[in-house]
């Protein structure tokens, strides 16, 4: 089975093309997983938000990590394509069991964001660069070489001077790289010319978000990231035509019109 987990590492971190992004409509559960599979894109990613909000919990590592790594056992048993979770910080546990963890559930690849999820405040560079050196070496021991998408909280609020913060994510992205990860995420960065200063700084090893009414993969693409992901959107709106079907059945109309 290692072997299998390593080549599927293996093809996952080759799907990383700066300028051919890898496209990832992220799903929540064994049957979103399907269908974004039989749809033709060629890796699945989890959002922990979506999948969090199916088990009853709130996004935040509110989900006991049995709970979510039993849902990622789900999703990759549900495709023969390479698998990639979002863990948040990581549940709190130590990088050789989160390692073991990731790979008893059949997935290969997980992102690990550097704020706190009780407070949302960013985490020391070096602390978060230490766990991502831990996550990578556990990985390397345990023969797959997992792929490593280190999320970048800096731009989640409007916090500070527009150009300290792309500094700030400049300089973490650098030494995330340095210590293992495989591409950075700037959750909330959308400004072309700072996405072109993060391509610039890690050999377009970036990962935007698409999101309802803002650039998708084609703008992207264009500016050389290496990844394009959807986050909790497509839930989102799965969640909301749900509501409207029921609110139809409720007041006795055609849910299908």
């Amino acid at each position: 089975m290692i072997a299998t987990l390593a080549d599927r590492a293996a093809a996952l971190r080759a799907l990383h093309r700066p300028g051919d992004p890898l496209v990832l409509p992220n799903v929540w559960d064994a049957g979103s997983a399907r269908a974004v599979a039989e749809a033709g894109f060629p890796a699945v990613a989890t959002s922990s938000a979506a999948v969090a909000e199916t088990l009853g919990h709130r996004d935040g590592e509110a989900t006991p990590p049995e709970e979510m790594f039993a849902a990622v056992t789900r999703v990759a048993r549900a495709v023969a394509v390479p698998v990639t979770a979002d863990l948040e910080r990581g549940y709190g546990l130590r990088p050789g069991d989160l390692v073991e963890r990731l790979l008893a559930a059949g997935a290969v690849g997980l992102n690990l964001e550097d704020s706190d999820p009780a407070t949302g405040r960013l985490v020391d560079v070096e602390e978060q660069a230490d766990l991502l050196a831990a996550v990578h070496s556990a990985g390397r021991a345990a023969g797959v070489e997992v792929v490593l998408n280190a999320r970048l909280d800096v731009f989640l609020g409007p916090v500070g001077e527009p150009a300290a913060r792309l500094a700030e994510a400049v300089r973490r992205a650098r030494r995330y790289r340095a210590a293992g990860a495989d591409c950075v995420y700037p959750i909330g960065l959308t400004e072309p010319a700072s996405v072109r200063a993060l391509v610039e700084a890690t050999d377009g090893r970036v990962n935007l978000l698409a999101r309802p009414g803002g650039p998708g993969p084609a703008e992207w693409a264009a500016l050389g990231v290496a990844r394009v992901s959807y986050g909790h959107h497509l839930y989102a709106a799965a969640r909301a035509r749900t509501a409207e079907q029921v609110a139809a059945i409720r007041a006795g109309a055609d849910a299908f019109a």
